[in-house]
């Protein structure tokens, strides 16, 4: 999956400056004006943190230290000032600490999303203001929020090895007529090449290709000559090795470094690492070197509405920098450089591929355990669980996009599989 994700956990406050600004600004809750002015706000009853946490779980059917899957069970007491204080951030690195568990986390992600419970609590006055009381009072459980101040891990391949597919494929598979997670991948693939058209003897380029498993499978099955980029240089190394003596050339570059024309450009799982600001970018990239007959195909995880940053968890720990594009943002980038030929949405699959990942992380856990330690195992569940209840909570999408440069395909884009191509 390679960066894809908008505020998968959106239950969040924005974290205030660390000092008010100098003169007090009166946009500022820390500034003596603002601060008054928002302790009006507060409500003469206060509740507990755990009743306002405990008030917002209702509303999705949660209990704290419930019996159900999807309930919280808390073990530590400072857990609800904590989350009302930092928000998504809070949680997910709550989890981590070992503060709070839940059996089904993904039923539990699916529950928050579809109550929208961020909505819900940036409109509760006796929320803001617990959050607010949390940050002023508790120094240092704020200076204990920031300890970790960079990624404290490096996922290696012997992780995605054994929770991947046979070749390797970190995007959303497809499950129509599959049981298991190597046809789904496969599956996908196929279907991928049969929207592209492709044709033996053409040269295809692979935007963001990972451990190259689109690129050998097209090689392979359909002739094809594929040129593959990556940022990383582990997956460059795996991918040389591994699909040696195929028509594939796989290098260690940026897409703005892209040189030559192709025949096809296809880009599965990138696009939500480039960013809101360089969607138009990107995309006249891609233009420049499409031939003029040529097809794009898009693959990328995608959100309701648009977006210019991403759940601060998921930054810090999974996909820096990463956000998910919205439609609106993605034909506005296209717009005036391609004709859209067909839009594939089927994110309900990617909740099975990220289930499916989950059991082949947990099975083989014992095989890396010593490498990668308990910390790591409970945030690389947190981030497959949660991802996988926000799309069966339809906060997230999947959609596969068809362009041509010229508007002239010489036949329908299919999306079924069955039959000759």
């Amino acid at each position: 999956m390679s960066n894809r994700f908008r505020a998968l956990f959106p239950i969040q406050q924005k974290r205030p400056p660390a000092q008010a600004p100098p003169g007090g600004g009166t946009g500022s809750l820390f500034s003596r004006s603002g601060f008054r002015a928002f302790s009006k706000q507060s409500p003469k009853s206060e509740k507990t943190e755990r009743d306002l946490v405990q008030g917002l779980l209702n509303l999705a059917g949660i209990r704290l230290d419930g019996e159900r899957p999807h309930d919280i069970r808390v073990h530590h007491p400072e857990f609800c000032k904590r989350v009302l204080a930092g928000g998504s951030l809070a949680l997910g690195e709550s989890y981590m600490d070992g503060w709070w568990d839940c059996k089904a986390l993904d039923g539990f992600f699916e529950r928050i999303l579809r109550a929208r419970l961020d909505k819900k609590a940036r409109r509760s006055k006796a929320v803001l203001w617990a959050g607010l009381k949390a940050r002023l009072t508790d120094i240092k459980g704020k200076a204990k929020a920031f300890e970790i101040g960079k990624r404290h891990y490096d996922v290696g391949n012997d992780l995605f090895e054994r929770m991947l597919d046979k070749r390797m494929n970190y995007s959303c598979a497809y499950w129509k007529g599959a049981d298991s997670l190597d046809a789904a991948q496969e599956a996908k693939l196929e279907m991928t090449c049969r929207k592209l058209l492709l044709a033996p003897g053409m040269r295809v380029l692979d935007i963001g290709c990972g451990w190259g498993g689109f690129a050998a499978y097209a090689a392979e099955k359909y002739g094809v000559h594929v040129t593959g980029i990556t940022v990383s240089r582990r997956q460059v190394e795996w991918a040389r090795a591994r699909w040696k003596g195929l028509p594939v050339t796989f290098l260690l570059k940026d897409y703005r470094e892209i040189r030559g024309a192709f025949d096809r450009v296809v880009s599965i799982g990138m696009f939500e690492h480039v960013g809101c600001a360089r969607y138009r970018v990107f995309m006249q990239r891609v233009h420049r070197h499409l031939k003029p007959d040529g097809l794009f195909l898009l693959h990328t995880i995608g959100g309701n509405t648009s977006v210019h940053s991403t759940d601060p968890w998921i930054a810090k720990y999974i996909f820096p920098h990463s956000m998910l594009p919205s439609a609106l943002q993605i034909t506005r980038a296209a717009e005036g450089l391609f004709f859209l030929e067909d839009w594939h949405s089927f994110g309900t699959h990617y909740d099975r591929t990220l289930m499916a990942w989950h059991r082949n992380f947990v099975k083989t856990w014992p095989q890396i355990r010593q490498t990668y330690g308990q910390r790591f195992f409970r945030m690389w569940r947190y981030y497959l669980l949660s991802c996988a209840g926000a799309f069966r909570a339809g906060r997230n999408r999947l959609w596969q996009i068809v362009f041509s440069k010229n508007g002239l395909v010489p036949r329908e884009i299919p999306r079924e599989i069955g039959g000759k191509r």
